[in-house]
């Protein structure tokens, strides 16, 4: 009768291929999360675009004369809590300038800072596609990569850091052969991705907990009703600044009307 050879196996093999299974589990879990936020990232740059276009840049103009009121209120009534008046308003302004026009400065040509180059060729090194043992890693380092071009393109040098720290930790702390050193170096992936899903969650967290997510829903809601929040908002920061522009011009004429006074005053006085 012919042996008949019966391949067990052993505990350590059963425990590799179950955490073999965890690892691509949680990766696959990691890209989708990945693949979600970076959609809510694109909807909500777009939307903010709109809204800095049609909105943004009028809260600008109107932080603008408001300050310039608060500049001149100073020559009417030069006293030190205009004087804080003044600063306070032209701080704000500016900071309102700033968020309104950074859209503009964004799109101009990325320039990284050489740190960042480098660094990112270092990471490039080492979780390149081409470099994977097997089809497994092939798709694994596909992903990361398309992270760290990401990140590149974010000037996030803090995630192009971690990429390379993770890699250098399992590949480079983790030595030796066999299935210890193996169900070791699977572990530290799994930890990594799970930290990593973990990151992402909060990232969602807070930009769906943001005013521009905020907003948006409330666009949404407002469409739904066939209204357009965005032009509605323009059109009541438009009045606004008709308003404030009045207001510039009466405080105009109050400080050469006082000027004038003065001017009487020296003269009569100089007679």
């Amino acid at each position: 009768m012919p042996a008949e050879i019966i391949l067990q196996q052993t505990p350590d093999d059963a425990a590799l291929l179950a955490r073999l299974e965890h690892l691509a589990t949680v990766r696959a879990t990691l890209a989708e999360r990945e693949s979600e936020l970076a959609q809510i990232r694109a909807q909500l740059k777009s939307f903010e675009g709109r809204y800095l276009r049609q909105v943004g840049v009028l809260y600008a103009e109107l932080d603008d004369i408001e300050a310039r009121i608060a500049e001149r209120e100073v020559d009417l009534y030069d006293s030190d809590s205009a004087r804080s008046r003044a600063r306070e308003s032209r701080q704000r302004a500016q900071e309102t300038h700033d968020a309104a026009y950074s859209s503009a400065s964004q799109a101009e040509e990325f320039d990284p800072p050489p740190g960042l180059k480098t660094l990112f060729r270092d990471v490039a090194k080492r979780i390149h596609p081409d470099f994977a043992r097997d089809d497994a890693e092939q798709k694994h380092f596909t992903l990361l990569m398309a992270r760290a071009n990401q990140a590149y393109s974010r000037g996030d040098i803090e995630t192009l850091q971690r990429l390379l720290d993770d890699h250098r930790e399992i590949s480079a702390s983790i030595a030796g052969e066999g299935i210890a050193a193996e169900l070791l170096r699977i572990s530290r992936q799994i930890q990594h991705a799970q930290r990593d899903i973990a990151a992402l969650d909060a990232e969602r967290e807070t930009l769906l907990t943001g005013e521009i997510a905020q907003l948006q829903l409330d666009a949404e809601a407002a469409a739904r009703e066939h209204r357009d929040l965005l032009t509605e908002l323009a059109t009541s920061l438009r009045e606004q600044i008709a308003d404030a522009r009045h207001r510039f011009e009466f405080v105009e004429r109050q400080v050469k009307a006082q000027r004038r006074q003065s001017d009487e005053e020296r003269q009569r006085a100089d007679g």
